[in-house]
């Protein structure tokens, strides 16, 4: 089996590292680890139980399934961002892209992250898993829509072309934020409204809950920095993967059709000099006619 250095390696191209780690992401990784049990513990152990209103021991939840709905909007929020620079000539790069797609796969993991504690949640406070509330139902669009989002980024085109498109639903997909964030208090919902992000600016929690929930927010930011950070770098590698397997197969279709390699080809040697002649000595070449 063909790796990308042994790719690399054969065509001359740059080396690239073969882990998507580095010191700095260790660090990152083991801070976030840290950060995840402290969460745990403030989450199950320390913080309080609620009122019955809220289920009791079931607002734990909480504790997941809010920091995962903002990491969620954050998520589409920097797909969205990254797909307009891409859109916009002046700044149009393949890290743009590569950016816009690693953080939608990362946000698309949040959100489901979120439905699944909020129908737990909701059996346990509503008596169902789910009902075609206003929140429930814009967040399943949200899903969806990212869903779709991702499956653009799979279609066989090419590449200019696969991101264009892709980067116009990006930022088609993320106007369903707000529309979720708002839609509590646009239509009647069972959901609650905001807890901590209201108008009045005046949390309906305090004290040990109100930190748990904000570390929560905290610790989940350091995981999807972690988290972006390693998508981007494998996607970053396939994309070099790609185009060195592009460049190879150019090469041996020329090859076989018997003309001289492109030296366009990244990573494919020009020839030097002119053409050897076939009917003379070895080493002498034809010289060059010009017209008198």
């Amino acid at each position: 089996m063909t790796t990308l250095r042994d790719e690399t390696t054969r065509t001359g191209a740059r080396p690239v590292p073969a882990s998507t780690g580095t010191a700095a992401t260790r660090v990152l990784g083991g801070v976030t680890l840290l950060a995840l049990g402290v969460l745990l513990y403030l989450a199950f152990v320390a913080s309080p139980a609620a009122g019955p209103s809220q289920g009791f021991d079931a607002v734990r939840f909480m504790y997941v399934h809010v920091p995962s709905a903002w990491l969620a909007y954050l998520s589409f929020a920097v797909c969205a961002l990254c797909s307009a620079l891409y859109l916009w000539r002046r700044t149009r790069s393949r890290f743009w892209d590569l950016l816009a797609g690693a953080s939608a796969e990362v946000g698309t993991l949040f959100i489901a992250l979120t439905l699944v504690t909020g129908s737990i949640w909701g059996r346990i406070t509503w008596g169902v898993y789910w009902t075609w509330d206003a929140r429930l139902t814009t967040t399943a669009v949200l899903f969806v829509m990212f869903l779709g989002y991702l499956a653009v980024r799979r279609v066989a085109l090419d590449v200019e072309v696969r991101s264009r498109r892709a980067a116009v639903v990006g930022i088609i997909a993320f106007l369903n934020v707000p529309i979720v964030h708002n839609s509590v208090q646009w239509w009647r919902t069972l959901h609650q409204e905001p807890t901590v992000l209201r108008t009045d600016l005046s949390p309906q929690i305090e004290g040990l809950m109100l930190y748990t929930l904000l570390f929560g927010v905290l610790t989940f930011t350091l995981l999807y920095a972690w988290l972006v950070v390693h998508r981007f770098r494998v996607a970053w590698l396939e994309d070099r993967l790609e185009a060195a397997g592009l460049g190879r197969a150019i090469a041996e279709r020329r090859a076989e059709a018997g003309l001289d390699e492109d030296p366009a080809v990244e990573g494919v040697p020009a020839p030097a000099g002119p053409a050897p002649d076939p009917s003379g000595p070895a080493g002498r070449t034809t010289p060059e006619v010009t017209a008198p």
